[in-house]
């Protein structure tokens, strides 16, 4: 926490915007500082997430890698999961983004199917708000991530990291 209480705005942001795409959330939780302590700093960083309108959603979606898969699947299932991938573009008009933390890779394909598949049922508002919950919980992990890395480097040196990303 000394290290994100300590860094300057400008870098913060730069930081921040490495777990989540949207400079309105960045400069919200980067503008309350200090906090005491790491729950207090997660309870911000979900309450700015919380608040986002459609078009800073739409901002962090726009910076949004699609979830990957591991590197041992097979080629049917890259292709399965681009056909979903396309149908969801299409459908809500963005990326597919969904939270995988604490997955095994051999849970990563099922999961990836199954949750594309279930949300293209959705109604565009419904899905909006599953969008939201899980850019949420992908800033948590990556800001959860950095963190962790902030005692071996400055908050300006933050980087995101591949399986944090997905």
């Amino acid at each position: 926490m000394e290290h994100f209480n300590a860094a300057s705005e400008e870098d913060l942001e730069q930081a921040l915007l490495s777990c989540l795409r949207s400079l309105s959330w960045a400069r919200r939780v980067a503008g309350h500082r200090p906090y005491p302590d790491l729950d207090s700093l997660l309870a911000a960083a979900d309450e700015a997430a919380y608040d986002l309108s459609w078009p800073d959603l739409t901002e962090a979606l726009a910076a949004e890698p699609l979830p990957t898969l591991p590197p041992d699947t097979y080629s049917a299932a890259h292709t399965a999961l681009s056909a979903a991938h396309a149908a969801y573009e299409a459908r809500f008009g963005h990326v597919f983004v969904i939270c995988l933390d604490g997955l095994s890779p051999s849970e990563t394909l099922d999961r990836l199917l199954a949750a594309i598949r279930s949300r293209l049922t959705n109604d565009p508002e419904e899905e909006r708000a599953v969008v939201a919950d899980e850019l949420r919980r992908l800033a948590r992990g990556r800001l959860l991530h950095a963190l962790r890395g902030a005692g071996q480097r400055s908050a300006c040196g933050w980087r995101r990291v591949g399986a944090i990303d997905h």
